[in-house]
């Protein structure tokens, strides 16, 4: 019976470990200024509809040893496309599937935007932000999947459900937006 025990505890602990993902970064510098790392961005949210399209990606910042949640919206359009900014006052909350709502604090003054437009009249509106995690909230997100997620901009505020699999039409790859910080917090923290 013991033995039995062991080997299930063994083969548990293997499958837990084989689920982890490996830390991926795409920016690696550590300098006489400082250290900075940064995950892979990891598309979050998509929606393609007819000639508009939006994507949100994640993506994991450590800057030098301080955690930081990297938000990025790239949106498409023929038509005209709906300036909303982030300000002092943004906020990113994430709730969790224990019920549980971590709240982020942007970092940064905010921004509206940029646009760029490509040569088949295409507008583009990229809207980048950091945001800061709140003290202990970080191992409440290694715990729990994610069910949604709320950008609060200086305008509006907005929620997105996430997916355990999205299959992107942007790059063809499969994302799992819900495991998002299970599997990729522990690349920033210490």
């Amino acid at each position: 019976m013991k033995r039995l025990l062991f080997i299930t505890f063994l083969l548990l602990q293997t499958g837990l470990h084989a689920q982890k993902k490996p830390c991926e970064f795409s920016t690696d510098i550590s300098d006489s200024i400082g250290t900075y790392k940064e995950t892979k961005g990891k598309i979050m949210h998509e929606r393609v509809f007819g000639n508009s399209s939006s994507y949100i990606f994640f993506a994991l910042a450590k800057v030098d040893g301080m955690p930081i949640l990297k938000f990025q919206l790239i949106q498409k359009s023929k038509d005209f496309i709906k300036v909303n900014c982030l300000n002092e006052k943004s906020k990113l909350y994430v709730q969790l599937a224990n019920g549980k709502i971590i709240t982020l604090l942007i970092a940064d003054e905010g921004n509206c935007g940029s646009m760029v437009h490509d040569g088949n009249q295409t507008n583009i509106r990229i809207t980048s932000a950091s945001f800061l995690f709140l003290k202990d909230t970080m191992e409440e997100l290694k715990k729990s999947p994610i069910t949604m997620f709320r950008i609060k901009y200086a305008n509006e505020t907005f929620d997105y459900l996430t997916k355990e699999t999205l299959v992107s039409e942007l790059d063809k790859e499969t994302y799992n937006p819900e495991r998002f910080f299970m599997d990729y917090i522990s690349c920033v923290m210490d």
